[in-house]
This record gives structure tokens, sequence and C-alpha cells, in this order.
């Protein structure tokens, strides 16, 4: 069992034909979690567009479960509410930024994303 032929992992023997790298990646992006991360990526680039930009400013999108639940971390309960209220349009323009129906409803948590503090150099979502 030698490291290269990937059965010490449970993974198929590579094989030593070239493929294309459009397959690896159609065969990545295929994964469900990567399909979800790269989601969540693109609306966190252009979440502005889809919320405005105050909203913007005091919310962000967190993640993607398998049935459709975009999770929204916002930074207090009061915009948590604005969240909420605003869900369904939300939703709507989600999936029209993804291009398909990729986000069935959206749940807000109040707090901000793990990171850096506050005054130590660090980039600040909100």
């Amino acid at each position: 069992m030698s490291p290269r032929d990937g059965s010490a992992r449970g993974r198929p023997p590579r094989s030593s034909e070239a493929e294309e790298l459009s397959s690896v990646l159609e065969g990545l992006l295929g994964d469900r979690i990567l399909r979800a991360g790269r989601a969540v990526g693109v609306l966190g680039r252009s979440w502005a567009s889809v919320v405005g930009e105050r909203l913007a400013e005091e919310s962000a999108p967190a993640s993607l479960d398998d049935q459709g639940a975009l999770l929204v971390r916002a930074s207090s309960s009061a915009w948590a509410a604005q969240v909420r209220f605003l869900s369904g349009e939300i939703t709507e323009a989600a999936n029209r930024l993804l291009g398909d129906d990729r986000v069935a409803s959206v749940r807000v948590v109040v707090g901000r994303p793990a990171g850096p503090k506050a005054g130590s150099g660090g980039a600040e979502n909100w």
C-alpha cells in the first residue's frame, strides 16, 4: 500500500493519464460544500447589491446549508430584525445574483464574525 496509490486514505488509486483541468474543477465545484462556500463568497463580495449599502454595513452572509438556508450574521438584534423583515427580498436578490434558486430561506444570528479584534490592525467587516 503506497501513498501514491491512495489506498491508505480510502481514495481510489491515481491514474497515470492526464485529466483536463476543466473536468477536475467541475468535479470539485460539483461538491456541495464547495458550491455552498463559493455561493457565500459571491454573496459576500456583492452583499451591498443584495441588501443595500446600509444593511450591508451591519450584516454579512455566513453560510449556506444543504437545504438552502442562508445564515446571515447581524451586528445587533435591531439589524437582525431588519434582515428577518426583508428575508423574502433577500432570498430573491441572492438567487438573482447566484443565477439559480440555491437560497430557499434566510436565518439570522446576532454577533460579529470571529476574527481580528478591533484595534489589532485587521480588516473589520462592520
